[in-house]
């Protein structure tokens, strides 16, 4: 992080033509408010000085014993050392006491807040404790459906209608009140037998739909304007599941378009709004214990609606920064037993009639393939990054997304994807063999080959499915599209779970449509 924010003060400078102190002073005019902090702790950089060096000596690179030198461009002229030295001593100098950016007494709040929602996966703003909130980022209805009363625990989106809601709306659809032609509840007319459920993602970081905006690192394009979204996107953990392919239901502010299975769902039964869950996490693998999903799933078996689960980690099984990155990948047994666990959990706590979907992992290679020999945005004012550099780099620190698969390393990469294979193959097996009392189970392969053939035919290029600053991630419109390609599956071979479409739909609008907002 530190190499980035670095480089784009160098090619700030460079591109407008100025001294690196104006380039800083530029940034941290860019950047709001208290966030400004970040970019004074830069204030050190030198021309003599890289980005390698400066984040060497404010101590957020480090050289282990006996392990490499990581730097990303190569060694300035003059002595490493000496330059090193001469930049640490003017840090020391204005920032003593200091250890990390969190330490910073206007950021060490935030800091706080995000720790805990990292670590309850919870909204840190909910007054009823009942794990939904009024509050957007920090775990709140960007990543759940939005409550629309934080002093009540009986209120809530997705649970059963309370008496109808004759008085008030106790599942937060925004339909209630009683009908004046006939005296029938709203909700007893239009969504009593709709097969009302919601939707829930247990995920990684590609199911919260993790994104690095590129305006961040493009110089040539850069202003105020292009920082506006960093305070919300520092407290949504650089996720952005509103956008989302499961969950996702605003329009999106980052390319592309939204399309998800929430709003399809909604679409097709107007009672499922907003009935979401997005319990994903950056770095999570297939296993989810039963005291992760206790503290962070929000159903109740007897008083809520049936749920479509979809239980998806694509990549983190195979996935790490390790230098003996295979001996690191979960094995089919250890698969097998994380999955078995986390489904007899599911059974005890999801409503009878819902359903789990298990989509089996991505075919990596497709990373190396269609970005290796790009330039990254970090690279292209000069052409001289490209993703290959900056897999190596990332690899070296040993903080890769991916040895596996972000690697020159043919055979590694294959050895990967056939790990991955091997994987999928174990959920395949347990949706054709086992049984669930309150859920049925269905597998889909990661429609990975089928979003590229699609993007294809719409004139668009296989690099344009990948996230643009990581090259790791799926993109915006990658997100999109396979929430088309598994919607007409669904629609295909599993109907039932979809529902039926719901008649009342526009009366539902029609009345209620100053209600129907996220």
């Amino acid at each position: 992080g530190c190499v980035l924010v670095v480089s784009v003060i160098e090619q700030l400078a460079q591109w407008h033509n100025s001294t690196v102190k104006a380039a800083v002073e530029r940034l941290c005019n860019y950047i709001p408010g208290k966030y400004q902090i970040i970019c004074h702790m830069l204030r050190c950089i030198d021309r003599e000085m890289n980005a390698d060096v400066v984040c060497h000596s404010l101590k957020l690179c480090k050289q282990d014993p006996g392990q490499p030198l990581c730097h990303l461009y190569p060694p300035p002229k003059v002595s490493w050392f000496s330059t090193f030295l001469e930049s640490y001593r003017l840090w020391k100098k204005s920032f003593v006491g200091f250890s990390s950016v969190c330490a910073f007494p206007l950021l060490a709040n935030l800091c706080e807040k995000i720790k805990y929602v990292i670590r309850n996966k919870l909204p840190f703003e909910d007054f009823d404790g009942d794990k939904f909130s009024t509050f957007p980022t920090l775990r709140g209805y960007h990543w759940r459906g939005r409550d629309c009363n934080d002093k009540n625990t009986t209120v809530y989106p997705g649970r059963r209608p309370d008496n109808w809601d004759v008085k008030s709306d106790s599942n937060c659809n925004g339909i209630w009140g009683v009908d004046p032609k006939d005296g029938i509840p709203y909700e007893e007319k239009f969504c009593k037998g709709a097969d009302s459920q919601g939707v829930v993602l247990l995920g990684d970081s590609a199911g919260a739909h993790f994104h690095i905006p590129p305006e961040w690192m493009t110089v040539t394009q850069m202003s105020a304007k292009s920082f506006a979204n960093l305070p919300m996107a520092f407290t949504d953990e650089l996720d952005w599941p509103q956008f989302s392919e499961i969950t996702g239901f605003l329009n999106s502010t980052i390319g592309g378009w939204t399309d998800s299975l929430y709003l399809r769902l909604r679409k097709r039964n107007r009672c499922n709004h907003r009935d979401l869950q997005n319990i994903s996490q950056n770095g999570m693998s297939f296993f989810f214990s039963a005291a992760y999903l206790s503290s962070s799933l929000a159903r109740n078996q007897l008083l809520d609606n049936p749920a479509i689960v979809i239980y998806a980690t694509i990549g983190n099984d195979v996935c790490n920064g390790n230098r003996d990155t295979l001996a690191h990948m979960t094995t089919p047994k250890e698969m097998l037993s994380n999955v078995m666990q986390a489904l007899r959990y599911l059974d005890s706590r999801l409503p009878n009639g819902s359903h789990v979907i298990l989509t089996g992992l991505v075919d990596g290679r497709f990373l190396w393939d269609n970005l290796h020999d790009r330039y990254h945005p970090l690279g292209q004012l000069n052409r001289d990054i490209t993703y290959s550099q900056l897999y190596s780099f990332l690899d070296c620190l040993q903080v890769s997304p991916c040895s596996g698969w972000l690697t020159p390393n043919e055979t590694l990469r294959n050895l990967t994807s056939e790990r991955a294979l091997q994987l999928s193959s174990v959920l395949k097996e347990i949706a054709r063999s086992e049984k669930f009392a309150n859920f049925d189970i269905f597998y889909m392969d990661f429609p990975l080959r089928q979003t590229a053939e699609e993007w294809r035919k719409m004139g668009g290029e296989p690099w344009q499915l990948i996230e643009p600053v990581d090259g790791f991630h799926p993109s915006q419109i990658a997100a999109a599209l396979g929430t088309s390609i598994t919607w007409q599956k669904a629609l295909h071979e599993w109907p039932q779970v979809l529902g039926k479409e719901n008649p009342f739909n526009d009366q539902i609008e029609a009345i209620f449509k100053d209600q129907g907002g996220h």
